[in-house]
């Protein structure tokens, strides 16, 4: 093991250091230039969910600048061409069109799928970013908890409908942005809902997360038919509207080093677009593949995951 890989797995192990603006600082030392690294994307549709604001938004400027035309697909169409103005007046030459979604409400993805069909012969690649964070338990609008709707159903159900849009791309992909929140949760496959218990959404959160990684095999095993390669990303502590929101002390405490959403959002642009396709069915954070356990209490065993799998295919309708 060279001496940068070393120092990248202690930093990783610290926790602060690594995923904060000192761990990809280190890192990104030993990253080629984009020129060099293939990351081109010129003729390529990709779609951003949550591309708004924070890390999506910055995504959304990446993959653009590496010519791609981006889907902004947001929530509130008028905060979706708040920031696409935004991003043109930084970027004339950027490809960014504004799409609205609810990424949480399965009818609202259906007619969503069903109308991209109609407009686009294919999609290159689909990074799932929106997130949420509630104070207190919500459901969405089908009845799920709100964590959970938005991370790991509604995500998947929009992937199974555009899988005929993604299998008629040369390379397709697709990228989760989770947690590194997820570390500290295993799978209850008991309360997936969250019923049980008091409510807390930093909990919520990190348990979504969890669920996302643990289905990527799973998930790498039944889109490889259609070519399609999936990865989950954490972009480590970020200084973002979501965060200043959804946990301010936190952000008062680590603060000076939190990373720009740029930092953040730098692997799940990465993945999108850099050459070889990376592996299917990873956990990535800082550019390289990470593991998905760090303590043995988050452990879970085949016929959990399974449970799990089979409750959320069940709740999207899936066979």
């Amino acid at each position: 093991m060279t001496t940068s890989a070393v120092v990248d797995e202690l930093l990783d192990r610290t926790i602060a250091l690594g995923y904060s603006r000192v761990g990809i600082g280190f890192r990104q030392r030993f990253w080629p230039t984009p020129d060099s690294d293939g990351e081109n994307l010129a003729g390529a549709t990709v779609l951003v969910t949550g591309a708004n604001s924070g890390i999506g938004r910055a995504i959304a400027a990446g993959l653009a600048a590496r010519g791609a035309t981006v889907l902004m697909t947001v929530r509130d169409r008028s905060r979706g061409e708040a920031a696409r103005r935004d991003l043109s007046a930084a970027d004339p030459d950027a490809d960014l069109v504004v799409e609205r979604c609810d990424v949480s409400a399965f009818a609202d993805i259906r007619a969503f799928a069903a109308d991209l069909s109609g407009r686009h012969s294919r999609i290159d690649a689909v990074i799932h970013n929106a997130g949420v964070l509630p104070a207190q338990r919500t459901d969405s609008a089908d009845g799920h908890e709100l964590c959970l709707a938005t991370h790991v159903l509604g995500p998947l159900l929009l992937t199974e409908l555009l899988l005929p849009l993604l299998a008629a791309a040369p390379d397709p992909r697709v990228v989760l942005v989770s947690s590194g929140g997820m570390y500290t949760q295993s799978l209850d496959a008991d309360d997936i809902e969250y019923q049980t218990g008091t409510y807390h959404g930093a909990t919520a959160y990190a348990r979504s997360k969890r669920i996302q990684v643990a289905l990527l095999p799973l998930l790498a095993q039944r889109w490889a038919g259609r070519s399609v390669t999936v990865a989950a990303m954490h972009p480590g502590w970020a200084d973002t509207p979501g965060l200043t929101q959804a946990l301010p002390g936190f952000r008062r405490l680590f603060r000076p080093i939190l990373r720009t959403p740029e930092q953040a959002a730098d692997t799940a642009v990465w993945l999108t677009a850099t050459t070889p396709t990376p592996p299917s069915g990873q956990f990535w954070h800082d550019r390289r593949m990470r593991p998905i356990h760090y303590l043995p209490t988050t452990r879970y065993t085949e016929t959990t995951l399974e449970q799990v799998w089979r409750y959320c295919a069940g709740a999207i309708g899936l066979s």
